[in-house]
């Protein structure tokens, strides 16, 4: 009985949630409507199976795949949304960044020293607490971001910025990598004067090195508010290893690209400076 009150009360939650289609509403609630002690394995197995064909091609809202998750018995690493907080505003402070999907964005900042925390979310659009299928759409103006919370005694700002212009194409306003679209667009999200200076002369080291033909078209833009992705986004790279590194894989491959073509293009513009 305990556990079809918590089940119940799980899909009620699911239920209230306003950005599930309405397709999966239709299946949740009829499942909630359905069940009793007698039938709780034939509803929850008929449940899967109408979920699954959505979950093998990924194409479950956030929530809904990580219900599926754990109603195939898979543990679901909840985000850490309640722990992303400046505790010492004295030496922590927040940097936001866009550089395309969101899930290749977070382990290169997380996995270094003095990062306290890193919140993939939503900034820069029209609405509010927006969800990841309006933000796909490219109609809210909403980008992909993250949220790092730094410890200043042990990494600075400026490495943060050094690090963040080696993850992205800074030529590419379109998109980047294989993510095409408005919300992939590369932003530096700015939260004080201090900031934009820095990311103000960082941007203008890449256009003054001479790695790129192309224009740099990476925005540095006020801070907005930032909102908090889904659960199932949070740490994707922990929880979808195998995927996580395929999209990984294509990024680093195209990043290895430019970077040869940025050495190469630098030492022809020194051989041509000696023969002027």
């Amino acid at each position: 009985m305990q556990k079809i009150q918590e089940l119940q009360k799980r899909l009620y939650n699911l239920l209230l949630n306003p950005h599930i289609r309405d397709w999966e509403r239709h299946l949740l609630k009829t499942t909630k409507d359905s069940l009793n002690e007698r039938n709780l394995n034939e509803q929850l197995t008929k449940l899967e199976a109408e979920l699954r064909p959505l979950a093998l091609r990924n194409n479950l809202t956030p929530d809904v795949a990580d219900f599926y998750q754990e109603l195939t018995g898979n543990q679901v690493k909840h985000s850490t949304k309640r722990t992303h907080l400046i505790t010492d505003p004295v030496h922590q402070q927040r940097a936001v960044f866009a550089g395309g999907c969101f899930w290749c964005m977070v382990e290169p900042f997380e996995t270094r020293p003095g990062i306290i925390s890193v919140l993939s979310g939503y900034t820069g659009g029209t609405i509010e607490n927006p969800s990841y299928d309006q933000v796909s759409s490219g109609n809210t103006g909403h980008v992909e971001a993250v949220e790092i919370i730094f410890d200043t005694k042990l990494v600075s700002y400026q490495e943060l910025l050094d690090l963040y212009w080696q993850l992205i194409d800074p030529t590419d306003a379109a998109g980047q990598f294989q993510d095409r679209g408005n919300q992939y667009r590369p932003i530096i999200f700015v939260s004080d004067e201090q900031q934009e200076n820095l990311a103000q002369k960082t941007k203008q080291a890449v256009i003054d090195s001479g790695k790129y033909k192309k224009p740099i078209l990476t925005e540095i833009k006020a801070l907005e508010t930032f909102w908090p992705a889904e659960n199932y986004h949070q740490q994707f790279y922990q929880k979808q290893p195998k995927r996580y590194k395929a999209i990984k894989r294509v990024r680093q491959q195209f990043l290895a690209y430019q970077r040869l073509r940025g050495k190469l293009r630098s030492v022809a513009q020194k051989i041509r400076r000696q023969f002027r």
